[in-house]
């Protein structure tokens, strides 16, 4: 194959990955990587754990050096940053330091409304489970940090395994951080 026709320019063809580096060292913001340095890892939280049920209750809001936490659905939150809403005294602080997936789907602060419990009692309705998960979701994935699960998520109730939890579909769960 012959080169250009003297006097003429060779048309330049777009190189997509001279181009994609050529972006990433231009681009504000990402971490470069320099040669012969690898790459930094990801920022994590702190590795996640799994509380009991006395455990959680250690977080209730009462001491004012401890941070506050509530599960919802067996996932524990850190909801201190929230410390207006769940600290002692406040308006849902009956939540706190327990998992209260039952009160949340209700939108109750009943004590009997307290629990992970969703089947007992007079179970919860359509209506009740939809509003358990927007809440879920857009409340507390979205505004506070997960810690933890609760053992009764992994464990079922005379301590064997529970089948149906999957470590790798939880999120900011990491196996090797539990043990």
């Amino acid at each position: 194959m012959a080169g250009p026709a003297p006097g003429r320019r060779q048309r330049l063809r777009p190189r997509p990955l001279a181009a994609l580096a050529l972006l990433l060292a231009l681009a504000p913001g990402l971490p470069a990587a320099r040669a012969g340095q690898a790459p930094r890892p990801a920022e994590r939280g702190p590795p996640v754990r799994l509380f009991t049920e006395e455990e959680l209750a250690r977080y209730g809001g009462e001491e004012e050096d401890q941070p506050i936490y509530m599960a919802v659905k067996g996932v524990v939150f850190d909801v201190t940053s929230g410390k207006e809403f769940y600290g002692r005294g406040a308006p849902y602080n009956a939540l706190t330091g327990k998992d209260s997936t039952r009160g949340v789907a209700k939108m109750s602060l009943d004590p009997a409304d307290l629990t992970h419990d969703t089947v007992s009692q007079t179970g919860l309705t359509a209506e009740e489970l939809k509003s358990l998960d927007d809440v879920f979701t857009t409340v507390y994935k979205a505004k506070y940090p997960i810690v933890g699960y609760t053992a009764r998520r992994i464990l079922n109730e005379d301590g064997s395994p529970n089948l149906d939890f999957k470590p790798e579909d939880q999120p900011h769960f990491d196996i090797k951080d539990e043990f």
